[in-house]
């Protein structure tokens, strides 16, 4: 394999088609996996697989991770005493580009590491979720050098509309920022449908109004009536990844001295939601969360009221 190819780590959901989406556009592949049948499945064409992250990193120029969060990609990235790395296997010149969600500040400590190598790191998380990773047209929020982005734009390309965001960093931090708010909007639209069932309109009509007035958001265009109304909770995205993300922006904020009151809140609900649905829900069963909590809420008041009585 050429060393122009084009490294992948992590095939899940996600890493998936935006792999299918680089090798149509031509770049030869070499994928990784901690389940090898996930990059197996793949493999053909233009797309080969590597047996460990070392052997991957040597036959590659640049490489993509995909990963649930900052401590998986240092793992994956710098390993540690006897194991395997990509930094094992990647030589001067190389560029890493994280695309997973990760924190900002340990994603600026991997560049300072990685700069030592001689290995340059780009973060490039994106927004979109599995459609549009099918069909290339992913939001790519990249942060780094001018001339490292001047370099991958081609592979990033491929996957769908580059914004560039500033330096190392900024593209984990706004990603971070975007969840959060795509976050508060599902959850203030889940709130206003439980309240609306409540009062007696139909929550359908509220969407329909909803989508036809200033409250039109992703969740009332793409969420309600696919995934919540119809309770079907299904649309790949997991809530633990929306709860870890909104977590990334609250820790941003408190590490700039911020007291952001509706990111804190937002965020702490998220924790309660994903600790009581458990680690397989969905984000959109946060309305079966509030569901709940709502109506457990007003038979409290309900028998507080009797009482008084």
């Amino acid at each position: 394999m050429a060393r122009a190819a084009v490294g992948f780590v992590g095939i899940g959901n996600m890493g998936a088609p935006m792999a299918r989406c680089l090798a149509k556009a031509g770049h030869d592949l070499v994928l990784f996996d901690a389940h090898p049948d996930a990059a197996a499945a793949l493999a053909g064409g233009k797309i080969a697989r590597a047996e460990t992250l070392r052997d991957l990193g040597a036959r590659c120029a640049m490489v993509i991770t995909m990963l649930p969060d900052a401590d998986i990609v240092r793992t994956v990235v710098m390993g540690g005493e006897a194991r395997d790395a990509l930094v094992r296997g990647m030589t001067h010149g190389g560029v890493v580009i994280d695309m997973s969600s990760s924190a900002p500040a340990a994603t600026q400590s991997l560049g300072r590491g990685l700069a030592e190598l001689g290995i340059d790191l780009v973060d490039a998380p994106v927004s979109g979720g599995v459609p549009k990773a099918r069909d290339g047209t992913l939001t790519i929020m990249a942060g780094g050098g001018a001339e490292t982005l001047d370099k991958i734009e081609a592979v990033l390309s491929a996957m769908g509309k580059v914004q560039r965001t500033g330096g190392l960093g900024s593209g984990h931090a706004m990603k971070a920022l975007n969840n959060y708010v795509s976050a508060a909007g599902l959850l203030a639209v889940c709130e206003a449908l439980i309240v609306a069932r409540r009062f007696g309109l139909d929550p359908e009509v509220l969407n329909g109004v909803l989508n036809a007035s200033t409250g039109r958001n992703n969740t009332t265009d793409k969420k309600v009536e696919q995934f919540i109304l119809n309770r079907a909770f299904d649309s790949g995205f997991a809530l633990e990844l929306m709860r870890k993300d909104v977590g990334i922006a609250r820790d941003l904020a408190t590490g700039l001295d911020l007291d952001a009151p509706w990111l804190q809140g937002c965020a702490a609900l998220l924790d309660r939601a994903s600790k009581a649905l458990g680690p397989g829900a969905d984000h959109t069963a946060a309305f079966a969360y509030l569901e709940d909590r709502l109506s457990g809420a007003a038979r409290n008041t309900e028998a507080q009221d009797g009482g008084d009585q």
